[in-house]
């Protein structure tokens, strides 16, 4: 490094740090023998040609997170037992029992390498389609050589569309008035259609304010689209939970009960016969695709491994899965986990509403739980993102370190108002708190004192509010889509 710099030499620290962020992130996983990257279903129906390929060479690239680490591995085939895939996302494990039977219960979330990133800097698809935090979860079980899957999915809703943050607790969404809506959306669902079949949509976001028109603009689309693969349910979650009534969940499951036995899920029997396969897969949205999201595959899931326990005999007739208290713990807290992982990888924080998915109900503290995890959400998405975005960007290959570029791409110009309203603000409120606490003889001075310094304290507060976009972490590495 003796050629470099003083600003390279700098630049490279923050680099090295990006990639060190990356990787303390919890959640990348890899196995030397089993495929992660694929479900029970996509493996069962493959060609001999296919099982001998390395891991590397057969994996499903969306979820290859370290495929740029790879790429001169990738080129020479006498090495690939080598390089492994690596996975981002969850994966839990457990040997369960009910009536005494003994199965393996098995979560995995894959995240997409595709449009990766955080969360108020990537939303909505890009030109080819890829959805952004989108996630395919798979529920396995084994039971006495059979083995049975349920795969949903997530992701962004598929426009384009943008909620970049300018310190407001929700940025307005802006959907674009210039881009080609309908191309991206049918790319994104005729690779869905291919992958995994029939598509039920299950928009959880609100059907008023601000959220409203994406709500709108997503039927619009799916009628648009006239496509027989796909069905389109709009459920408003937070207006039929409003005042803790989360058994109003009901609603939603009772709606799509008939679609899921359509669906059905992937069984193999002990003597590798695929007995049942999976048709299609719901695919659930919210705004963020996190806590909303979670709660309702939770409960598919579980309405899901009730038919297939009960098929494999672990389960009597009339049986419910929710009576078995021992495996429901299990599985609810595996569920939470699931939410947490996904959460802090896009938000930067645990999940919220992790409560109800952990026992079923909706409490007070888990309420306070959330306020908190809304807090540290708002300060990181604000004043830390930029930089998780840069990381994300840098790891996965977006952005590639040139030594010969002149102008280093970690410099970020800054215009006065970065420096001096914030002093201005700080300024103002300290000579507001001093004046109080060193009151005159007169009240009317002093409050005229107070006044003015309050006055010029808050002022300052709504200019750095109104230019908030000025004052926000930003990515610097890999510029993203101006929506207009």
């Amino acid at each position: 490094m003796l050629h470099l710099t003083d600003i390279q030499l700098q630049d490279n620290k923050t680099f090295l740090a990006m990639l060190n962020h990356v990787l303390n992130v919890d959640g990348f996983y890899f196995s030397t023998t089993y495929d992660l990257t694929h479900t029970l279903q996509r493996l069962s129906n493959t060609s001999p040609e296919f099982q001998e390929m390395s891991l590397l060479e057969r994996a499903d690239q969306r979820f290859v997170w370290n495929g740029h680490l790879l790429r001169e591995l990738s080129a020479q085939p006498e090495v690939h037992r080598f390089a492994l895939p690596v996975l981002h996302g969850f994966i839990t494990m457990h040997s369960c029992s009910i009536n005494g039977k003994y199965f393996d219960w098995i979560l995995i979330s894959r995240r997409s390498c595709f449009r990766a990133g955080v969360r108020y800097y990537v939303r909505g698809i890009d030109s080819e389609g890829h959805a952004a935090n989108f996630v395919e979860t798979e529920q396995i079980v084994h039971y006495n050589g059979s083995k049975a899957s349920f795969v949903q999915t997530r992701g962004s809703i598929p426009v384009f569309w943008s909620q970049r943050p300018n310190l407001k607790y929700k940025p307005l969404p802006q959907i674009s008035k210039v881009a080609n809506h309908m191309d991206g959306f049918q790319r994104h669902f005729d690779s869905q259609v291919i992958i995994y079949g029939k598509q039920v949509i299950i928009n959880l976001i609100n059907q008023k304010g601000s959220e409203k028109p994406l709500e709108q603009t997503f039927a619009t689309m799916v009628s648009s689209l006239g496509s027989g693969m796909m069905r389109y349910i709009a459920f408003d979650f937070h207006k039929e939970c409003k005042n803790m009534r989360w058994d109003r969940l009901s609603i939603l499951l009772d709606q799509v009960a008939e679609m899921q036995d359509e669906l059905s899920y992937f069984l193999v029997d002990s003597a590798g016969q695929v007995v049942a396969n999976q048709e299609g897969v719901f695919r659930s949205n919210c705004m963020d695709c996190l806590d909303r999201t979670n709660v309702i595959q939770s409960l598919l899931a579980r309405r899901s491994l009730q038919a297939q326990l009960q098929r494999l005999g672990v389960l009597h007739v009339g049986q419910k899965l929710e009576e078995q208290d021992e495996f429901e713990k299990i599985f609810k807290n595996a569920w939470a986990d699931n939410a947490n992982a996904c959460a802090k990888q896009y938000a930067g924080t645990g999940a919220l509403k992790t409560d109800f998915t952990r026992t079923g109900k909706r409490t007070h503290l888990g309420l306070i739980m959330d306020g908190w995890n809304s807090m540290i959400r708002y300060y990181k998405n604000n004043f830390s993102d930029g930089f998780r975005q840069d990381s994300i960007d840098l790891f996965l290959g977006n952005y590639s370190v040139d030594e010969l570029e002149s102008h280093s791409p970690l410099s970020v110009p800054r215009d006065w108002k970065f420096l001096a309203l914030p002093i201005i603000m700080v300024v103002a409120f300290s000579m507001c708190i001093i004046c109080l606490l060193m009151a005159g003889d007169t009240w009317t001075e002093t409050l005229a004192y107070v006044l003015f310094w309050g006055v010029a304290s808050i002022g300052t507060f709504f200019i750095i509010l109104y230019n908030g976009k000025d004052f926000v972490d930003a990515p610097r590495l890999v510029q993203k889509e101006k929506i207009d």
